[in-house]
């Protein structure tokens, strides 16, 4: 029988779990809240550090609620459903000032009280769906690659969950199924992706395009389009099938507002956007600078990007990683902007943009730890940090968006 420990929960750590120490060692605690005396079982012991199932709330937080999902818990697509939302906002602000501190080596790091999400479920645009055994469809179990089938996702947008239940799959050889949609077009789509790349027999009488995608990330449309359509900031953009977008078509608004105060340009500017996608931060920087120069390493999104700045002559969209095209760039410019994956902007990358240093560099990260590694190396190279703005894209899970701004003196 696996050890049975009372914990004291302390706080909240990047990943969703509550935290407390025993004997001078961590315990991480899923499904915890800080402030809470719990009972836990031991069920990892890494030495330094160890991680417990809680058996019993002591003492219950304030802040405790009854999750509405009857998946929570066994479902990895949720971590924090338990916990109030204005105490979510807390905790994912505190979050990212730790790491900033504890990462980024910032004593007082200038961070603001995260931006909330209007809607703190139904938000999301983009679900993505594994197959079971027997053929059902689910999200990844946490910390588990098992399935577990799910009836209806809390955070799915409205549209989503209407096209799920609508769907009729049974007995197709499927690896995964996406759904999409845009949230202001009313556009939908399906995303198969079959075990031999083989397309599937289908029929619908739904307002929605069926595209298969080949291991390759080859889109290849059954019904309808290769593409969708959303519209952010009074921008539509075309998004093809295997490109990224922002999963929360509200709160993406209103970090596209954030990214062009800061970016403050008054028409005479040369602006860089790193990771450019299918130019979500371009098209509005566009019509206010001189010169915007659009960098993105996925054929797909370079494409749609293309497509979606056809209307700016002076809007140059390259292919091709930031550390192989950047260096390319013979003018210098005013302001830089970033939007890398989770695992941040590689020191190729980095090294490559600061050759030529911009006066103003926005930073937009969905993963608190790399945006402190490179806040970092950012201040090492001369930079100032005047301020850090988290924004709750991802309501109900510990994932963190968040946009940093850094000047040269």
């Amino acid at each position: 029988m696996s050890a049975r420990i009372r914990l004291e929960l302390s706080g909240m750590a990047h990943g969703g779990e509550a935290l407390g120490r025993y004997e001078g060692k961590v315990y991480f605690v899923p499904f915890g809240i800080p402030g809470e005396a719990v009972e836990i079982e031991v069920t990892e012991d890494h030495g330094s550090y160890a991680r417990g199932r809680i058996r019993q709330i002591l003492t219950p937080s304030p802040e405790r609620v009854s999750p509405p999902c009857p998946h929570f818990g066994a479902c990895g697509g949720c971590h924090l459903q338990h916990i109030a939302y204005e105490a979510q906002l807390r905790y994912k602000t505190e979050i990212v000032r730790d790491q900033l501190r504890r990462i980024g080596r910032i004593e007082n790091p200038p961070v603001r009280p995260a931006v909330p999400s209007p809607d703190p479920y139904g938000y999301r645009n983009h679900l993505q769906f594994s197959a079971a055994p027997d053929g059902r469809l689910g999200f990844q179990a946490m910390r588990s690659h098992q399935v577990v089938p799910i009836a209806r996702c809390w955070i799915a947008h409205p549209m989503l969950q209407e096209l799920y239940e609508a769907l009729d799959i049974e007995g197709l050889p499927l690896r995964r199924l996406t759904l999409r949609c845009g949230v202001r077009t009313g556009d939908r789509m399906v995303i198969f992706e079959t075990e031999g790349d083989e397309p599937p027999a289908l029929e619908t009488d739904l307002r929605v395009s069926l595209v298969l995608l080949t291991r390759e990330e080859k889109a290849i449309p059954l019904i309808g389009l290769d593409y969708l359509t959303e519209e952010v900031g009074g921008v539509r953009f075309r998004i093809s099938a295997s490109s990224f977008f922002q999963t929360h078509t509200v709160v993406a608004e209103a970090l596209v507002r954030q990214v062009v105060e800061w970016a403050d340009l008054h028409g005479t500017e040369a602006v860089l956007d790193a990771y450019c996608g299918v130019g979500l931060f371009t098209a509005h920087l566009a019509p206010r600078a001189r010169r915007v120069v659009g960098v993105e390493a996925h054929p797909a999104a370079a494409v749609d990007a293309r497509h979606n700045l056809a209307a700016f002559p002076h809007v140059e969209i390259r292919s091709g990683t930031v550390e192989a095209v950047v260096p390319s760039l013979k003018e210098p410019f005013d302001v830089v902007v970033v939007d890398p994956p989770r695992a941040g902007c590689s020191r190729e990358a980095l090294e490559a943009l600061l050759a030529r240093p911009p006066r103003r560099w926005i930073y937009v990260s969905c993963d608190p730890a790399t945006l402190a590694r490179d806040a970092r190396r950012l201040l090492d190279a001369g930079y100032q940090l005047v301020a850090v703005q988290p924004f709750d894209m991802f309501p109900q899970t510990y994932h963190i968006e968040a946009v940093a701004l850094f000047v040269r003196p």
